[in-house]
C-alpha cells in the first residue's frame, strides 16, 4: 500500500516548505492530501507566486478548510503522519489547545489522537512564553516541533539545499522511510 502524509499549509513565512513536501513526497511516491488555509494561499502567492489551483496540484488530493466532513478529518482514514509546513502559531496554538475549527486543526487532532506521526515545521522568532508553552503542550500530546533551522555542516550553497535539507529531515521524522537527509559522519 502506498504511504499517505497529510500535508497542511498556513500562513507563516516559508511557503517554499510546503511546497518542497508537496514535490519530495511526490517523487517518492507518497500519497498527499493538503489542506492549506486562506491565509496559506495569501502568503503561497506573495513568497512564491503560485495561487491555489497551483499548489493543489502538486498533491494527490486536496480539501478546503472548512470541508470538515473531509476523509482527512477521521481517524478512520489511514494515513502515516501529518505535516504542517509552514506551522503559524495561530495553528500551533489551535492544534495544542485541540482547537479542531477548521480541517487542518482537525486533521492535526486525528493525527494525536490516533497516535501518529504530526510534524509542525513552527515558522516565528522570537518566541514568546505562550508559543513555547504552546510548543510544549504539542510535544507532550505527541507532537514534534520541528522549526526548520538549517544545518550548515554540510556546507550548502544555496537556499534551496538549505530548504531541501530542512524537509528532508522533516519527512523522514514523518516516517518516510524513503527520505535521504544528510547525516552527520564525523570530523
Amino acid at each position: 500500500m502506498t504511504q499517505r502524509l497529510v500535508v497542511g499549509i498556513t500562513g507563516a513565512s516559508g511557503a517554499i516548505y510546503g511546497v518542497r513536501v508537496l514535490e519530495r513526497a511526490r517523487a517518492l511516491g507518497v500519497e498527499t492530501h493538503l489542506v492549506v488555509t486562506p491565509a496559506g494561499v495569501l502568503n503561497m502567492h506573495h513568497e512564491l507566486g503560485l495561487d491555489r489551483t497551483a499548489l493543489e496540484a502538486l498533491a494527490t488530493a486536496s480539501y478546503a478548510p472548512g470541508d470538515v466532513g473531509a476523509c482527512i478529518a477521521s481517524g478512520s482514514f489511514e494515513t502515516a503522519a501529518m505535516v504542517v509546513a509552514p506551522c503559524s502559531m495561530k495553528t500551533l496554538a489551535a492544534i495544542a489547545h485541540a482547537y479542531g475549527d477548521n480541517l487542518l486543526t482537525r486533521a492535526a487532532d486525528v493525527a494525536l489522537k490516533e497516535r501518529r506521526r504530526l510534524v509542525l515545521m513552527v515558522r516565528e522568532t522570537p518566541f514568546n512564553l505562550a508559543h513555547l508553552r504552546n510548543m510544549t503542550a504539542a510535544t507532550e500530546m505527541g507532537a514534534i516541533v520541528f522549526p526548520p533551522l538549517p544545518a550548515f555542516y554540510h556546507r550548502p550553497g544555496s537556499i534551496d539545499e538549505l530548504v531541501n535539507e530542512s524537509v528532508e529531515r522533516a519527512l523522514k521524522l514523518a516516517g518516510v522511510d524513503a527520505a535521504q537527509p544528510r547525516a552527520w559522519s564525523g570530523l
